[in-house]
């Protein structure tokens, strides 16, 4: 399995909107994007599938932006993944028995299983509060740019 940049950047865009959670004035788009590097007309078109996918709220306007609906720590980063990149699958039959040629009969498919599971086991068990959590330390090491 392989995330995407949408995922990589969808998961940035919501750790920077972690990171102002609870702050009177919602975050615009091109604040979010030069923080966390993302190119702006991309970001938009994610903060539209996060929108959708009931993570943030969009508010128009000059004083508006987006803001994170949900608390970091109760949001889990494999669905956002799966709102982003679809359901997790490392290979077709797992979703679909019928795309197998063997008709479900290989040995590979109970190992395919483990390693969604695996994956599955991680990214449940992350949320983007531990994320924006780890991203503070890192800051305080001094490691993060912002222009």
């Amino acid at each position: 399995m392989r995330v995407s940049t949408k995922g990589d950047y969808g998961i940035r865009a919501l750790i920077e909107l972690a990171h102002h959670i609870g702050e009177a004035r919602p975050m615009q788009s091109g604040e979010i994007a030069a923080r966390q590097r993302i190119p702006e007309s991309y970001l938009e078109q994610l903060l539209t599938t996060l929108r959708r996918a009931g993570f943030i709220r969009s508010v128009r306007g000059p004083q508006g932006g987006h803001a994170l609906i949900r608390e970091p720590k109760d949001l889990r980063v494999s669905e956002v993944i799966e709102a982003l990149e679809g359901a997790i699958m490392p290979i077709d039959c797992l979703d679909d028995a019928s795309a197998c040629s063997r008709n479900g009969g290989c040995p590979q498919r109970e190992m395919w299983q483990a390693v969604r599971e695996a994956i599955l086991g991680v990214l449940d068990n992350t949320t983007i509060g531990d994320l924006a959590e780890r991203e503070r330390a890192a800051q305080a090491g001094g490691t993060r740019y912002v222009i």
